[in-house]
């Protein structure tokens, strides 16, 4: 417990005076250090996590959340209809993909087609958003759907006819040769990702498998999960209705990437506690520097019987006080600007005129913020245990003073 005496003396050597001009300065960069250390770390671990978040939403936004990928017998459909399948799906689209070249004036570009049927296609959930151009009804035939960044690129617009090279080929007297075939552009997609708008087109899927020269049973199982997140558990559940196919999910083709971010968060996260420490050892020469000051007040603390633990408590709660206050004011300076993030971004860029967070490199367009409470408790008691560490030696070197020799000089 802490008795009325150590708080009144506590924070009486808490309030500044006159006297303590470089203690005072000592007092406030140890508090402004601490503040902005805790503030850069929620800021930081809040728009990785908020990329990260992104990144996820965009690529299972675009992408089946598990694909079924026969070896070499055809998929079977009454496996389908299995309870603990149907449990966890949403839906269950047939596809198929391969990669060809576009042709469209003097310009070429590799790409890679899917093949859905028309009805699958207008269920797909990329095709069902705000930012969909054109007809959701008409993936028939020779017709094709492709991403606004490919049509910009290629200086398409809806009506526009295009040229598609197959890498089968036909067998002719000359030899084998690719084949081709004209489609026509009847609408737009736009993920939010630029990498996928610019690389994939969607065309109908008996076009594509005659195209292609594949067969039904060459056909993909696309699933679509109620809970995309939780992947690994209902991956297994997939695997063990399908154990003769191979199964892998979004998590498994993006795995390295997410283990980079993952690995960069973590660095991020130690490289900048160190921010905090720096910050922290401000304390211990202050506080050393508030003994070497208040040397006569604590011979006479102690001449009048108040005990060596009661000493540590007053000084160790000086550095405590400091620590845990500077981390309040931190947070919520961090939570301040994480909430705020894309705003000051546009404001930065829109002064100095320059582009922050550009979408070709970080393939989003805004800067995302997510606040996570566990990061910001995780940050929070960091911090403080880092105060009360640096605030300990200075409170124990208090409490071994000789009252005599103190008295003695004064």
């Amino acid at each position: 417990m802490i008795s009325t005496l150590e708080k009144e003396i506590t924070f009486r050597y808490l309030k500044t005076r006159k006297k303590d001009g470089f203690l005072n300065v000592i007092s406030i960069f140890s508090f402004v250090g601490i503040s902005l250390g805790v503030a850069v770390l929620i800021i930081v671990m809040s728009v990785m996590n908020g990329f990260r978040t992104e990144l996820i939403n965009k690529i299972v936004g675009f992408n089946s959340h598990i694909t079924v990928q026969p070896y070499e017998d055809k998929i079977d459909i009454k496996r389908i209809e299995n309870t603990k399948l149907q449990f966890i799906s949403k839906n269950l689209i047939f596809s198929n993909s391969s990669e060809a070249v576009i042709f469209r004036k003097d310009n070429s570009k590799g790409i890679v087609l899917r093949g859905y049927s028309g009805k699958d296609f207008s269920d797909l959930e990329i095709i069902n958003n705000e930012n969909f151009f054109g007809e959701k009804n008409n993936l028939t035939l020779n017709n094709i759907s492709i991403g606004k960044e490919l049509a910009f690129t290629l200086g398409l617009k809806i009506g526009d006819e295009i040229t598609i090279m197959s890498p089968s080929g036909i067998e002719t007297i000359i030899g084998n040769l690719p084949k081709q075939k004209s489609f026509r552009v009847k609408s737009f997609f736009e993920s939010g990702l630029a990498d996928f708008d610019n690389n994939i087109a969607f065309i109908n899927l008996d076009t594509f498998e005659e195209f292609f020269g594949k067969k039904s049973s060459d056909r993909n199982l696309e699933i679509f999960l109620k809970n995309p997140q939780n992947i690994e558990n209902q991956k297994k559940i997939v695997q063990q209705v399908f154990p003769n196919e191979f199964v892998y999910s979004w998590s498994d083709i993006n795995s390295s990437l997410f283990s980079a971010l993952k690995v960069e968060r973590n660095v991020m996260f130690i490289i900048l506690s160190l921010i905090i420490v720096v910050a922290a050892f401000n304390i211990i020469s202050g506080l050393t520097i508030l003994v070497k000051n208040k040397t006569k007040d604590i011979a006479i603390l102690k001449s009048i019987g108040v005990l060596n633990k009661s000493i540590i408590k007053i000084f160790f709660l000086v550095g405590v006080i400091i620590g845990t206050t500077a981390t309040i004011f931190g947070i919520i300076l961090g939570v301040t600007f994480s909430l705020y993030v894309e705003n000051l971004r546009q404001f930065i860029s829109n002064i100095f005129d320059i582009t922050l967070f550009p979408e070709e490199i970080y393939f989003l367009s805004t800067m995302p913020s997510e606040i996570n409470p566990i990061s910001i408790l995780l940050i929070s008691i960091s911090s403080i245990i880092i105060t009360v560490i640096v605030s300990i030696f200075p409170a124990f070197k208090a409490a071994k003073l000789d009252p005599v020799k103190a008295l003695k000089y004064e």
